[in-house]
């Protein structure tokens, strides 16, 4: 097989990826990885006593989401899922997300492959379209092919290299 029918079936493997790879990297965190599609992140979010300001009243739904909590500090993580090869409009829709609430990292999967953004990133080297953040601190958002095999990001087409 390969691809799935569905978007919403890449959900649960993102879940289970990102919630351990979060769970490695930040270990003395409370941990909690949701599939959040069908679900404004305001209403996400208060479900966990977290406000963002930025995010109340907005429409953003994004499709997997993780939080890190250890007391006051907050660390929030993106997925946003494309069954489809991934377009520049695909990029926009999660930039446009991480500019608003500014997670700690958002990444952009597709298990049908990198699709025309690929020319962009790797032929044109224009990785900075990847770019979010406040201004003081840039961030790049990921991109890489799902491998639906494995139930893991590809990480030789991961965009920037992690």
């Amino acid at each position: 097989m390969n691809n799935v029918k569905l978007e919403k079936e890449l959900y649960e493997p993102m879940r289970l990826w990102l919630e351990q790879y979060v769970r490695d990297k930040y270990k003395k965190y409370d941990v909690i990885a949701i599939d959040a599609h069908t679900e404004r992140l305001d209403r996400v979010l208060a479900k966990y006593n977290i406000v963002n300001e930025m995010a109340n009243g907005v429409d953003i739904q994004i499709d997997v989401l993780a939080i890190a909590k250890k007391n006051t500090d907050v660390k929030m993580f993106f997925i946003e899922a494309k069954k489809t090869q991934l377009t520049l409009r695909d990029l926009g829709q999660l930039w446009a997300y991480c500019k608003l609430v500014s997670p700690d990292e958002a990444y952009l999967f597709s298990s049908a492959g990198l699709g025309s953004l690929n020319k962009l990133l790797n032929v044109f080297r224009r990785e900075d379209l990847l770019d979010f953040g406040d201004g003081k601190k840039i961030q790049k958002m990921k991109v890489a092919k799902w491998n639906i095999g494995t139930n893991a990001p590809d990480m030789m087409s991961m965009i920037p290299k992690i």
